[in-house]
């Protein structure tokens, strides 16, 4: 039997061109990279967004309501229905320790059970950006320190959405957030599972 798993691996990369880097923690490169074993082939060219990965947060309350942030996203030209998140600021950082931070930050909350629901690529054709998401439940009010809703945060709405319909929004296209839909829908299946 095949074991079922995803398996690292690294094609040799002829040269890398930095397209766009500065202080902020994406950046974007081309490289030109050559099939392993390959060598009377081309290289190829790759473009690479380097992204620090992030953390989202599905915060369910007692009422089985998810915590909700209506933003808006500028390359998307819509105002979406999202989870907290954000990305992680520093090469080590805990991810369950980022999502604490953007739930306390985005929504003012903090909660006393986290549970992993899953890890996910966001779009390895371009990107190594790893996404890890957290159920947080047990949610009590808390403090969001010295934090500033800036920008698009700035003009954040928050609202609680009850779990099924949040799923049915999914299924029927009106919610369509890839991060929102990811979580949502594994938390759905683990629920299934009991």
């Amino acid at each position: 039997m095949t074991l079922l798993r995803d398996v690292p691996e690294s094609w040799p990369v002829e040269d890398s061109t930095d397209l766009h880097r500065d202080a902020w923690v994406v950046a974007f490169r081309s490289d030109r990279i050559r099939r392993p074993g390959a060598d009377d082939e081309e290289p190829f060219r790759r473009l690479v967004v380097e992204h620090p990965g992030a953390a989202v947060v599905l915060a369910i309350d007692a009422d089985d309501r998810v915590l909700c942030l209506r933003q808006y996203r500028h390359p998307a030209q819509y105002r979406l229905v999202e989870l907290p998140a954000g990305v992680i600021d520093h090469p080590g950082e805990d991810a369950e320790e980022v999502a604490r931070r953007e739930l306390r930050e985005e929504a003012a909350l903090a909660a006393g059970r986290w549970t992993h629901l899953l890890t996910t690529l966001s779009s390895p054709g371009y990107s190594a950006e790893r996404i890890h998401y957290y159920l947080a439940q047990d949610l009590a009010p808390a403090d969001r320190g010295d934090f500033v809703l800036r920008h698009e945060e700035a003009d954040l709405e928050t609202f609680w959405v009850p779990f099924a319909d949040l799923v049915d929004a999914i299924l029927a296209g009106d919610v369509t957030d890839g991060p929102v839909v990811q979580a949502v829908l594994a938390c759905q299946v683990l629920r299934d599972r009991g």
